[in-house]
């Protein structure tokens, strides 16, 4: 993937990981587009980086991903790079009766949003000879007991990224499945013992591996996870497990 003098939507971009990678992306030669379900957050965004287009849209939401895909094609016809980025997570307790829209709510954006969106924009990504990347999570390959759905997602969203890239490969069109560990951002508060990194910090790696070519890009500590993985399973579940036991949530009485 060529790193400047690309049309990119990043989307979930009002925050975190993809306002850092948008903020770089732009640095770096680009013209670059931003999502996000908050208008205010956009709002300040926009202020902060003129340079950044923003539009407001929710993966979710099957007319919002319609819209935004013909506002792509009508005002974006270069649009060759997309980065779905967008994600939420929940901390669950599984053995408790939950209210059944609440707890797909995470199915629905980290993982159907990001499968709509692609095909919503496949054929204008395959006429640009782009590249779609994928944000997933180290915990593909080692779940956290704690986040049992938002883990669940992110492994679907892994096998998805190898079919999709398999099917693109005949197209010219690159897919990228990036990784990170632990990053310190609003996603969801995380124990003092759990060691994060920055989003600018995994910003800097995984532009030196897009450098590199690389396709799957498992930064910082989630290299760590998926070597562990495979060669003791069962050590590094079991410590996962003990490290987000305490942030299940309690039965209500």
């Amino acid at each position: 993937m060529k790193l400047s003098g690309n049309t990119m939507l990043i989307t979930g971009a009002s925050s975190g990981i993809g306002l850092a990678f948008a903020n770089k992306f732009v640095e770096l030669g680009n013209e670059v587009i931003v999502t996000g379900r908050n208008q205010d957050r956009l709002d300040a965004v926009a202020k902060a980086n003129p340079k950044l287009v923003t539009i407001r849209s929710d993966g979710a939401d099957l007319k919002a991903i319609a819209d935004l895909a013909r506002m792509m094609k009508d005002r974006f016809p270069k649009l060759n790079v997309l980065m779905n980025n967008a994600g939420i997570l929940t901390y669950r307790n599984l053995g408790v009766a939950e209210d059944p829209v609440a707890l797909t709510s995470e199915i629905e954006i980290n993982l159907s949003g990001p499968i709509r969106l692609v095909s919503a924009l496949i054929e204008q990504i395959k006429a640009n000879q782009g590249t779609i990347i994928n944000v997933s999570s180290g915990l593909v390959f080692v779940p956290l007991q704690a986040a049992p759905i938002y883990c669940a997602t992110k492994a679907a969203m892994h096998a998805y990224t190898i079919t999709l890239r398999q099917q693109l490969e005949d197209d010219g069109v690159e897919v990228v499945e990036l990784m990170p560990p632990a990053v310190k951002t609003e996603l969801a508060p995380l124990p003092d013992s759990v060691k994060t990194i920055t989003p600018d910090e995994l910003v800097g790696m995984t532009i030196k591996a897009l450098e590199k070519g690389k396709l799957e890009i498992h930064p910082g500590q989630a290299s760590g996870l998926r070597f562990m993985s495979k060669w003791a399973p069962s050590f590094i579940h079991g410590q996962l497990a003990k490290a987000s036991k305490s942030l299940i949530p309690k039965p209500q009485r």
